[in-house]
């Protein structure tokens, strides 16, 4: 009826059920703490195939209770990365008491792999050293020439094998971190070719074109010389200037320095500011030195934006700058007069330069007012010093 049609034959669900246990024990089983819950179940089956024959040797245990102390004794396996030696130390217990070796092979490989070659050796050592201490007591089931030649053929090299191989899975897993620390910083690399490659590539084009700006803006300003508009050529071209300076700074500059400088930088930032025909009369309070970097680098921005903008809209005027400490808190203070022709004028400091370090300092806990006077122009910023 119909033969026509082709029905896809569904997935089984026992099919579903293997898939999905799979992907559980391989996500599961990937992880520490299910390794350390493996080691001890291994360890315990081992352990449990000679449960017979330890109650025997021991009268004062019956099965159940060898079973117990047995599972009480892999119990600590769990916690062999943290402490490898709780295993040992009951390990040799089994070994004077029940005369058990399977246990002492486990923590032998957690001392090793956790701790490394110094503690493995010293664990192997002790545990030789205690064997055969043991061994040669009176009491051991077997006679003496069988004791010393299990003792030789047994005893030493499972100490010493156990020992090797968590030493070697100590030296992969060293391994392996210095691999994954290596291929992450050749990724933080690659990240900063990158964006070295973006910065040179925004610095050349766009400095080119503040380079012709700045060539273009002079020309103007030396055609226009003898009418009105000459001054305000010459703002242009100074303005241009800057900041292709600016964009030097940031770009290029930036690239070369480790970090943001702090109070120390703030002499050479005034002897640039004076270089540029704003001249900075600057008052550092030696407290200040004592600021955490983040601070000083906010103190040092906090400046260099105010340098900036008396520079560009009061050029020609001195610029009082001055860092105290008051108590809990660290004050800066940045003033400069207002020259005639810019009265009435809005400062373009109080646009996103302002913004962005208001932002800043309220990042920090402070606060920051800029305001005009009728002749003058002065910010405030007040920072927490802790």
């Amino acid at each position: 009826m119909m033969g026509g049609m082709h029905l896809k034959p569904s997935v089984p669900a026992w099919n579903r059920a293997v898939a999905c246990g799979r992907r559980l024990a391989e996500g599961w089983g990937a992880s520490p703490r299910a390794q350390d819950v493996l080691a001890a179940l291994s360890c315990l089956g081992l352990m449990a195939l000679d449960l017979p024959g330890l109650a025997a040797a021991d009268n004062s245990l019956n099965g159940w209770q060898a079973a117990l102390v047995l599972t009480a004794g892999c119990t600590t396996l769990l916690a062999r990365r943290r402490m490898p030696w709780a295993a040992y130390l009951v390990a040799l217990l089994f070994i004077g008491w029940l005369h058990e070796l399977t246990l002492i092979q486990f923590a032998l490989y957690s001392v090793g792999r956790n701790r490394g070659r110094r503690a493995a050796v010293l664990a192997t050592t002790g545990y030789v050293a205690f064997a055969l201490g043991v061994f040669c007591l009176p009491g051991w089931p077997e006679p003496k020439a069988a004791t010393l030649s299990a003792f030789l053929s047994l005893i030493v090299p499972i100490g010493v094998l156990a020992s090797a191989v968590g030493i070697a899975a100590h030296r992969h897993d060293l391994v392996r971190e210095l691999e994954a620390r290596r291929a992450e910083a050749a990724v933080l690399n690659a990240v900063q070719q990158e964006r070295t490659s973006v910065a040179r590539d925004v610095h050349d084009f766009v400095g080119r074109e503040l380079t012709l700006l700045t060539v273009r803006s002079e020309v103007l300003s030396m055609r226009a010389r003898e009418t009105p508009y000459a001054k305000d050529f010459e703002e242009l071209s100074d303005t241009a200037r800057r900041a292709h300076l600016v964009l030097n700074e940031i770009i290029v500059q930036r690239g070369e320095r480790a970090s943001t400088p702090g109070v120390e930088g703030l002499a050479a930032l005034a002897e640039e500011s004076g270089r540029a025909g704003s001249p900075v009369r600057l008052t550092v309070d030696p407290q200040a030195h004592a600021l955490s970097p983040l601070r000083q680098a906010a103190v040092y921005r906090v400046v260099q934006e105010c340098l900036t903008n008396a520079a560009k809209h009061a050029r020609g005027e001195t610029i009082e700058v001055s860092i105290r400490a008051d108590g809990p808190h660290l004050s800066i203070a940045v003033s400069n007069r207002l020259p005639a022709r810019t009265q009435g004028r809005a400062p373009v400091s109080a646009g996103s330069g302002t913004a962005s370090m208001a932002e800043r300092v309220r990042s920090l806990g402070g606060t920051l007012t800029a305001r005009r006077g009728e002749d003058a122009y002065e910010v405030l910023a007040t920072l927490p010093r802790g």
